[in-house]
């Protein structure tokens, strides 16, 4: 049985632990948040957080900073986020490769859902195959049959090994029956920039990545993954259209914070960020830009990534990847 005197200082201890995670809570935020993109700046999960950023700082009344660290497909940002303070001052920002990177790697330093806690599930977005002009193929089906002709010479690029515009490009390939070399940059800008100059064929890219070079006439719009037509697209087909309905990598945003956090702390930041995604002028412009905005409880982003986490690991073994 253990001394009263120990049980009593055990009680006392946790009602001041309590009482300061309490305070905590209600004090928070009382200095500037930074929110980790694990990724180079330009890509879509960068775009999405530098435009509703700023809405959340004007609410909260404290600087809202946006750190890109990218690197290693999305996991050096994730783990310097998982092994920080959990006080809500560090948020990360990810996309699907959070839900893939479980199965790419044997080990990594951070347990994906022990480690980490959703705070909300942000915005979902098919993901849209583009081609350098010079490029002979205007359509899925001249790509494919251009690709057929050529096998292993043309590539494509993608944001990193496992990004989503990786696993898009390999579902291509087992669904089209072709070989391409793929080409992996340090996130979705770089990438981007490279088949705009032409040095990689095609690519996958979130339509917020994409759209500018689209309408300048600098990219191909070929296909977009998803069930429908996207808003922000509508003159461009889906996969299904184009006769491969399988090819379906459509990318999901979140953000998460280190495990431990308080439940206050994870409300109050749920909340704001919420808010700041729903603001009128904030929803149509990441709609202009391809992005279903979602938001909604923490959970509702918990549920999501465990079930992206089962469909990834089915890809990612029959695509036979793995990154270490």
């Amino acid at each position: 049985m253990m001394p009263a005197m120990s049980a009593r200082r055990l009680a006392c201890l946790a009602i001041v632990a309590t009482a300061s995670a309490l305070t905590h809570a209600q004090t928070f935020p009382a200095k500037p948040i930074r929110i980790v993109v694990p990724f180079a700046p330009g890509g879509g999960t960068d775009i999405m957080t530098r435009i509703y950023g700023p809405r959340v700082a004007e609410s909260i009344g404290q600087q809202v900073v946006v750190e890109n660290r990218p690197g290693a497909g999305s996991t050096i940002g994730t783990e310097i986020v998982a092994k920080s303070p959990p006080d809500g001052y560090t948020v990360l920002m990810v996309d699907t490769s959070y839900t893939v990177n479980p199965s790419l790697y044997r080990k990594l330093a951070y347990d994906s859902l022990k480690d980490l806690a959703p705070v909300i599930h942000a915005a979902a977005a098919p993901v849209l195959l583009v081609a350098h002009p010079s490029l002979p193929a205007r359509t899925l089906k001249e790509l494919v049959a251009l690709a057929r002709s050529r096998p292993g010479q043309l590539n494509y690029a993608s944001g990193g090994n496992g990004a989503s515009t990786h696993l898009g490009g390999e579902l291509l390939k087992m669904e089209a029956g072709i070989n391409m070399v793929h080409v992996p940059y340090k996130g979705t800008g770089p990438a981007i920039a490279d088949v705009v100059a032409g040095q990689v064929t095609v690519m996958f890219a979130g339509i917020s990545s994409a759209k500018q070079f689209v309408s300048a006439g600098r990219l191909r719009a070929i296909a977009l993954t998803g069930a429908k037509r996207n808003a922000a697209m509508p003159e461009v087909p889906t996969f299904a259209e184009g006769g491969l309905p399988g090819v379906d990598a459509g990318t999901n945003w979140g953000a998460l914070v280190p495990a431990g956090t308080p439940r206050e702390v994870i409300a109050r930041l749920n909340s704001e960020l919420d808010r700041a995604l729903q603001l009128p002028d904030v929803r149509a412009r990441l709609v202009d830009l391809g992005y279903d905005v979602i938001g909604g409880p923490p959970e509702r982003f918990g549920e999501n990534a465990r079930s992206e986490m089962t469909k990834w690991a089915r890809v990612v073994k029959q695509a036979g990847i793995r990154l270490d």
